[in-house]
């Protein structure tokens, strides 16, 4: 029988067998060469998820080839290597209706790996509203493993577009994790004239720096507003972006942006959390805040585009491999900050 890791709660994942999913109406299923791990499935395996219901299949950065297609389905066929990211929107609530499909009101009611059966399986099912609009053929000349990146490039992608980034521009990312990382290619990609990481993590930091980070600073030991300020001419940073999630780390980004800069708060506290807002800096100087949500199908296409063209080295996020039955050792190497991301592969 196919294997699938099963999540009972926090800290309790077992790999198991399970039943092979069947394609319904509109549905296509998918026999997975590789999942990527994520942060946010961590954060679930440790703490658990609000959309989580156990017990489920965890995981949801996937790519492989069509096992079966469901009635109505007619856009791809069996033994086409496909990607999907893990969710879609309904298209008929009124955030829709507004064009703000991120928003969407119905968006948790299938998502691959939180609400419905995720993909840390041999097989995962993507559901007609994903399979709709979500679900890519992959070309010939990309492999699964970058493939598989597409979901969080879009959440990315969806961030980068909300905000400008000039030609020259001084950056700031903090959080040197996957995300962190994809918004500092990203930045680079777009022009910006350095680049600045901070994190806590010697590693992450010494990776950053390997994959193109221009300076970086780790807060824990050392003042980041300060050095921020230094490398930017006194004046504080241009854009700054927040991929952590945490209010700390929220409340840090006023003190290193600059007087009319941008801050993306891209990475997502728990539910009931605050932060301290300067009512001073922010008013004063202008400045403009703006949060970022998830993806779009526009965005999805946007990040297929950009892995296709290969101007990032997004391959390079993918620090480990392991088999599936290994899954909660990989758990922990990333707790402990061994991996930036681990290709769980089949077969």
């Amino acid at each position: 029988m196919p294997r699938a890791a099963i999540y009972y709660g926090p800290g309790n994942v077992r790999v198991e067998d399970v039943e092979k999913p069947r394609a319904g109406f509109g549905e296509v299923v998918v026999r997975n060469f590789v999942t990527l791990t994520c942060g946010t499935d961590l954060k679930m395996f440790l703490r658990g998820h609000p959309y989580a219901k156990p017990p489920m299949v965890m995981g949801h950065e996937f790519a492989g080839v069509v096992e079966e297609v469901g009635g109505g389905v007619d856009w791809v066929n069996v033994g086409d290597r496909v990607v999907a990211v893990n969710s879609a929107p309904c298209g008929h609530c009124i955030y829709c209706r507004l064009g703000r499909f991120n928003l969407c009101e119905n968006l948790e009611k299938a998502i691959i790996g939180f609400t419905t059966d995720g993909a840390y399986a041999e097989y995962v099912k993507v559901p007609p509203h994903i399979a709709t609009f979500n679900l890519y053929r992959l070309p010939q000349n990309l492999d699964y493993e970058e493939a598989a990146l597409l979901e969080p490039l879009s959440c990315v992608v969806r961030g980068r577009r909300l905000i400008d980034i000039e030609v020259g521009d001084g950056v700031v990312v903090v959080g040197a994790g996957p995300i962190g990382l994809m918004h500092m290619m990203l930045a680079k990609h777009s022009g910006a004239g350095k680049v600045i990481m901070v994190d806590v993590n010697w590693n992450r930091l010494k990776y950053a720096e390997e994959l193109g980070a221009d300076v970086t600073v780790n807060s824990s030991e050392e003042d980041a507003a300060k050095l921020v300020r230094e490398e930017t001419g006194g004046v504080g940073a241009d854009v700054v972006i927040e991929a952590v999630g945490l209010p700390e780390t929220w409340e840090l980004t006023q003190s290193i942006v600059r007087k009319g800069g941008t801050i993306l708060l891209f990475g997502g506290p728990p539910k009931g959390t605050k932060m301290l807002a300067d009512t001073y800096t922010i008013h004063y100087g202008e400045l403009r805040l703006q949060g970022s949500f998830h993806h779009t199908p526009q965005d999805v296409l946007r990040a297929m585009r950009l892995i296709t063209s290969r101007k990032i080295p997004l391959r390079r996020l993918i620090t480990g491999r392991a088999k599936l039955e290994d899954i909660v050792k990989v758990f922990e190497d990333l707790k402990q900050g061994k991996e930036i991301k681990v290709a769980i592969t089949y077969g």
